[in-house]
């Protein structure tokens, strides 16, 4: 079952179960999914719902940080349960270790040399480990490989 799939089976199970809040999450991830397939009139893969999933984790963890910032607990509260539901869908991800030793490898494959060679190796990093890692992490992990 691919995972879009999953989506649309959870939706009709919180539709069953009468759980609005886990409800009104799986439909905004399913709306910009099909906003996406709309857009750019593609099927989407698993591949690329878990970027847009990625994507709708970090508006929350945004929008999260704003409200904690202007002592809105309440909205705080919300955001984080509907990133919980988000989280659900995101394949395991890799730890720190694994993040570096990847991101050396390609580094190493590359030939890459100084912080000139970033975007190259950012490219490469981005397409093998989209949806396995968290990228503000990789970020760090290349900027680190590339001046040592």
């Amino acid at each position: 079952m691919s995972l879009k799939e999953q989506i649309t089976e959870d939706m009709k199970t919180a539709m069953r179960a009468k759980d609005a809040e886990r409800l009104g999450t799986i439909r905004l991830l399913l709306s910009a999914m099909k906003q996406k397939e709309v857009d750019e009139r593609i099927e989407l893969d698993d591949v690329a719902v878990v970027a847009i999933v990625d994507k709708l984790i970090k508006q929350r963890k945004d929008s999260i940080a704003a409200f904690e910032q202007a002592a809105r607990q309440d909205l705080a509260d919300k955001e984080k349960a509907e990133m919980a539901v988000l989280l659900a869908y995101l394949p395991a991800r890799m730890s720190a270790e694994e993040v570096t030793a990847a991101v050396q490898a390609i580094v190493a494959k590359l030939g890459a040399k100084g912080p000139g060679d970033m975007g190259k190796v950012m490219g490469a990093v981005k397409a093998q480990l989209a949806g396995k890692a968290d990228m503000g992490q990789v970020s760090a992990a290349v900027k680190a490989a590339l001046a040592g």
